[in-house]
């Protein structure tokens, strides 16, 4: 079951956030300030939270956000699994869901922006396989050798 972010979900999803050896500490507290902003604001606002409940606990969610200044152009801010639970398709039904949550909004494109750095390379190997296409990098993004890669798929048929 994909449902909307509680309060009550806010412990349990920190705690996720932290056991993700991929993120860096910087990632998590950035991840961490999404979730607040999530709890406790309305559906009108820019961080949009979804999560993923298997047999009545959390076990991933998505927060994602229309783009300024467009018409119909989102962003998936975060997509994270449960450590315990990666590779069992909750990702994959999370990036499904984000995917409907836009058309259902009038959304045309969702941009998902990563790093480029090895440690993030089953993360863009996801968005690949899910039919999304490297639409730019901006070299040295983050820092040197660290380039911004924005995958992106466009949802209008």
């Amino acid at each position: 079951m994909i449902r909307r972010i509680i309060s009550g979900d806010r412990e349990y999803l920190c705690e996720m956030v932290k056991r993700v050896d991929e993120f860096t500490e910087e990632e998590k507290i950035v991840a961490i300030e999404l979730i607040d902003e999530s709890v406790k604001k309305d559906v009108e606002d820019n961080y949009i939270t979804y999560v993923y409940l298997a047999e009545n606990k959390v076990a991933g969610y998505y927060c994602i956000g229309k783009r300024a200044l467009t018409d119909g152009v989102y962003d998936l801010y975060w997509i994270v699994v449960d450590p315990a639970v990666q590779r069992s398709g909750i990702g994959k039904r999370l990036l499904e869901h984000a995917e409907r949550f836009v058309e259902k909004n009038d959304g045309r494109w969702l941009l998902i922006e990563t790093s480029s750095m090895d440690i993030y390379s089953k993360t863009r190997n996801f968005y690949l396989r899910n039919f999304y296409t490297k639409v730019a990098q901006i070299n040295d993004f983050y820092k040197e050798d660290d380039h911004l890669i924005i995958f992106g798929k466009y949802l209008k048929t």
